[in-house]
């Protein structure tokens, strides 16, 4: 009777199953090295298309308040307390940026509106009073 270590596994024999996995490993590296590839290939069409070095040249600061925006983010403070803060600090300056010249537009035509009515009554009472 065969002992378990001279039993083939699976009913392949020793070296048939280090061929299987050795056929296993080289499809396994032939594919990552394809993967790669790709991604190098991806990222320099990218870098092509972007042309960060030119954009640093020209526009150094943007360049590293975007380099230092994207960290924060994918170092996770996007929500975090101080992103709501700024962000609601933001939003009121931006609110009133924004709303402060609507409201001064709309009080100078209400004013301009009544100063004509006004100073038109008041040349009518006076011409009627001799």
């Amino acid at each position: 009777m065969a002992t378990r270590s001279q039993r083939p596994a699976n009913g392949l024999s020793n070296d048939d199953a280090n061929s299987v996995r050795r056929a296993h490993l080289q499809r396994a590296s032939r594919e990552a090295e394809q993967a790669w590839v790709h991604a190098r290939e991806a990222v320099t069409d990218v870098r092509d298309a972007i042309d960060l070095k030119d954009m640093a040249n020209r526009h150094p600061i943007g360049t590293v308040a975007a380099a230092l925006g994207i960290g924060y983010v994918l170092g996770g403070g996007l929500f975090s307390r101080l992103t709501a803060r700024v962000l609601g600090f933001g939003v009121r300056v931006g609110l009133r940026l924004a709303v402060l010249p609507m409201l001064k537009e709309e009080i100078v035509g209400i004013a301009s509106a009544i100063a004509p009515s006004r100073n038109g009554s008041a040349a009518v009472e006076q011409s009627a009073s001799p």
